[in-house]
Order: structure tokens, then C-alpha cells, then sequence
């Protein structure tokens, strides 16, 4: 018997190994609310989100989905829907309000509360240091961009370790590096709002300098069973043909979304083409000695974030871009097929060829799912009932790419749907919504959506049925 023949429920088709890791994620700045009580500061995203014209409606984190003030509420609910895991984000400016010096002590007992009521509702805690929200003390002292934020993210990796190393045992370092630097800093449709190419790639760099040297202040303050991850959203990537300008296009583009991180972090190295490509923008002079050696410090798992591929021509694109130069040379083509109320094309295939990918690329590397959903234009009917069948449809779809993965080779662990809550959706507001349990906003009242059941039977099945 094999691990996926583990689960005996007849009506399950497609079983998922025993101990996987069935979980649900969030992000601080997107549901905690609470923006300017005991002790925090504003990030980026406060900044950011009160700057006329940034965000849609003029919509702000400040209130959110208010969980600070309904953890329970929330944790509840998670063991309703029976969650092995909860994967959530600690404010940095909750509990080290300047990014500097000593901690907030009511930032820091906010986040061993919520670890021990996840604890005592049976439920692993996994922490993720660092969603986006940077202090805005630093940003105003330089940002990602600046090299000494890598140094200030370690001292604060070491202060959430010792606070909280007895009751969480996985931690991940960085959420999404590639939209911290390329979103924040080269097109500026996310917080600092920054529209650089030469500060987009010193802070990615910087954030994989972060990582590391986050990763080596977590396993000296950590007992040696924690886990240390990391979260990226690498691209899934295909030439529009096999034409040797379109490939070379998706080499590009390859490059600067998904090798920028994955060659320091797993290799020690710069990926010798993304330094050619960029060569008009910058000769990488920022990067120092033994940079790249503190980026490679050694991770247990490898968290990946995916919604939908990307298709790319030889051609040329809108600036400002996110790409670091590569828009030069690059033309993104829309996709076939169904999409989401983001406006993001449907195809499950594209996890199954990341994960597949990284088998190839990263043998002995654990996968873990830790971001997938879909937003739809979904409302509580006159009855209260919220139906989202295109949710449930993706999410299925998506869950049995993860299982044929599974099937072909690939070490994955877990899957965190995203997300658990409707929520505060970065520039685009409160405009859209991937929760499976809907927030009525004005009230906070929340509601499963049948997304949420039809996840709770997954769980509790542990697979998928006929569909």
C-alpha cells in the first residue's frame, strides 16, 4: 500500500497522503485591523493605502476584518472546518513599531494568544514573518533597497523566535519576495509605491539577503525541531510557441520572476543570464561578499504560491513594468479559458508543471502549497447562504493537479487554501473576494460559503471525491 491508498472512505477518489498538512492562510495587514492600537505603527501599507489614487475606493487595513478583536471568533471557525494548520502573518509593526530596539509587549502576547487558542482548538500554528507590511521607519530610512533592512528583519526574526518559539513550529521567513520588490519598488502598484528598476532588484536582493540571514537568526533562537520555510510565488511560465524569440522571452521573464530567487536561495549564485539581461539597468555591484552564501542558509520546506501561468511572446510591454528591463523584450498574452473575478485566467496545469519542475530542480526540497484560491464576485443571498461554485470548482481542480504531482514524484505536504476570510485585498480594496468564509464588512458578521463546507468534507475525507 502506498501513502495515497492510506484514506479508505470509498467516496474518495483522489487520496492525499496520511499527515498531510490540510490548512487555510492569511495576512496581517489584510484582516487584523487594530492599525493604530497598543503600540503599532504605520507600515508601508497604512502609507500606501491612505495616499489618494493607490488603493480602490480609498479602502485602508484599518479596520479589516477586525480579527484582532475576533480571534476566537475566528479560530472557531477553523476548527469547525476542521484545519489541521493555520497559516498566519505576524505585523511587524505590531510588535517592533520603528523596525528597531526592543519589542511591543502587547504586539507580542496578541500573537501567543492567537498561537495558543490554535494550540488548544488542535490546530499547528505557522507563522510567516514578514507579509509585505514593512515598518514605515524603515522604509523612510531606505527600504528593501537599503541593505541595512536585511539586518533590522534578522533582529526582528530572532525577537518572534524567542517570544514564540515554544508554541510555533513553523516559521516562514518571507511571503511572495518577488511582489515585495517588483510591485513595491519597479512598478509601484503596491506599497512603497515606488517605480525604480535599479531599487527593484537591490531589493530583491536584500530580501533574499533577509531570508538568510532570518533563517540563520531563527535556528539560533528555535529548538532544533522547528521548521524554517520559505513562501514564493515562482511563475509557471510558457512561450506563446516554440519560435526562438518567444522562448527566449520566457527565459526572460523566468529569469527575473522565478531564478532571482531560486539560484541565491538554493544555489549561492546569480543566475548568470538575469545578470546579462539587466546589465542596462545595473552591474550588481550591491551584492557583497558572502551575500550569497547567507541567502543559501539551509530551509526545510519550500512554500509556493500559485493562482495562474503566464503566457509570453517576443514583443514589448507597458512601462512602467515590474520586470526589471525585461518588458522590453517581453509581451504578455492573455490566456484561453475561464477567469476570475481578478481577471486571472483558470488552469490547474500550471501547479502541477511548478511542482513538477521543482521535483526536477530541488530533489529532497519538502513542497508545500501555501497560497491557492480564486476570487469571485460572490454575496450573502436574501436566506444567508453564499454560493460560490466556481470557487469550489477551482479549488478542486487545484487540489487534484497537487494530487497527480504527488502521484508523479513530487514531496509535497500540504495545501493552504487562500484564503479563510474575505479580506482586504492590497490595491484593489475591498473590491474582491477570496475568502471562504464571507465578511460582511459593515457588521463583521461572517458566513461559510459552500466553499467552506464543500473544504471541510475534503478534510475530513482527506481527498477528493468524484466531482
Amino acid at each position: 500500500m502506498t501513502a495515497l491508498d492510506a484514506r479508505t472512505d470509498p467516496a474518495t477518489t483522489l487520496r492525499f497522503p496520511e499527515g498531510f498538512r490540510w490548512g487555510t492562510a492569511t495576512a496581517a495587514y489584510q484582516i487584523e485591523g487594530a492599525a493604530a492600537e497598543d503600540g503599532r505603527t504605520p507600515s508601508i501599507w497604512d502609507t500606501f493605502s491612505r495616499t489618494p489614487g493607490k488603493v480602490r475606493n480609498g479602502d485602508t487595513g484599518d479596520i479589516a476584518a477586525d480579527h484582532y478583536h475576533r480571534l476566537d471568533e475566528d479560530v472557531a471557525l477553523m476548527r469547525r472546518l476542521g484545519v489541521t494548520d493555520y497559516r498566519f502573518s505576524i505585523a511587524w509593526p505590531r510588535v517592533q513599531p520603528t523596525g528597531r530596539g526592543p519589542a511591543v509587549r502587547k504586539g507580542l502576547d496578541f500573537y501567543r494568544r492567537l498561537a495558543d487558542s490554535l494550540l488548544e482548538a488542535g490546530i499547528r500554528p505557522v507563522a510567516t514573518l514578514y507579509h509585505w507590511d514593512l515598518p514605515q521607519e524603515l522604509e523612510d530610512a531606505g527600504g528593501w533597497p537599503h541593505r541595512e533592512t536585511a539586518h533590522r528583519f534578522a533582529e526582528y526574526a530572532g525577537i518572534m523566535a524567542d517570544a514564540l518559539g515554544d508554541r510555533v513550529a513553523t516559521w516562514t521567513t518571507l511571503n511572495e519576495p518577488w511582489c515585495a520588490a517588483f510591485l513595491g519598488y519597479g512598478n509601484g502598484v503596491h506599497a512603497p509605491g515606488r517605480t525604480d528598476d535599479l531599487a527593484a532588484l537591490r531589493a530583491a536582493h536584500h530580501l533574499n539577503l533577509a531570508h538568510g540571514l532570518g533563517a540563520r537568526a531563527l535556528r539560533g533562537a528555535l529548538p532544533a525541531s522547528a521548521e524554517v520555510s520559505l513562501t514564493l510565488n515562482l511563475h509557471a511560465v510558457r512561450a506563446l510557441t516554440q519560435a526562438p524569440e518567444d522562448l527566449d522571452a520566457a527565459r526572460r521573464i523566468d529569469a527575473v520572476g522565478n531564478r532571482i530567487f531560486l539560484d541565491p536561495v538554493f544555489h549561492g549564485r546569480l543566475p548568470e543570464d538575469l545578470v546579462r539581461d539587466t546589465a542596462p539597468v545595473t552591474d550588481w555591484a550591491f551584492v557583497r561578499d558572502g551575500d550569497l552564501e547567507a541567502a543559501a542558509a539551509p530551509i526545510d520546506s519550500l512554500g509556493i504560491n500559485y493562482y495562474s501561468p503566464s503566457v509570453v511572446a517576443a514583443g514589448s510591454s507597458e512601462s512602467p513594468s515590474p520586470w526589471a528591463g525585461a518588458e522590453r523584450h517581453v509581451r504578455f498574452v492573455p490566456a484561453p479559458g475561464p477567469r476570475t473575478a481578478m481577471d486571472w485566467p483558470v488552469d490547474a496545469d500550471g501547479l502541477h508543471e511548478l511542482l513538477i519542475r521543482l521535483r526536477d530542480e530541488l530533489p529532497g526540497v519538502p513542497l508545500v502549497i501555501t497560497e491557492n484560491g480564486a476570487a469571485y464576485d460572490d454575496y450573502a443571498d436574501p436566506s444567508g447562504n453564499v454560493k460560490d461554485p466556481e470557487r469550489v470548482a477551482y479549488l478542486h481542480a487545484h487540489l487534484a493537479a497537487v494530487h497527480r504531482a504527488l502521484e508523479d514524484g513530487a514531496d509535497v505536504r500540504g495545501y493552504f487554501l487562500w484564503s479563510l476570510l474575505d479580506n482586504f485585498e492590497w490595491a484593489y480594496g475591498y473590491s474582491k473576494r477570496f475568502g471562504i468564509v464571507h465578511v460582511d464588512f459593515a457588521t463583521q458578521r461572517r458566513t461559510l460559503k459552500d466553499s467552506a463546507r464543500w473544504y471541510a468534507e475534503v478534510i475530513a475525507r482527506g481527498g477528493l471525491a468524484e466531482e
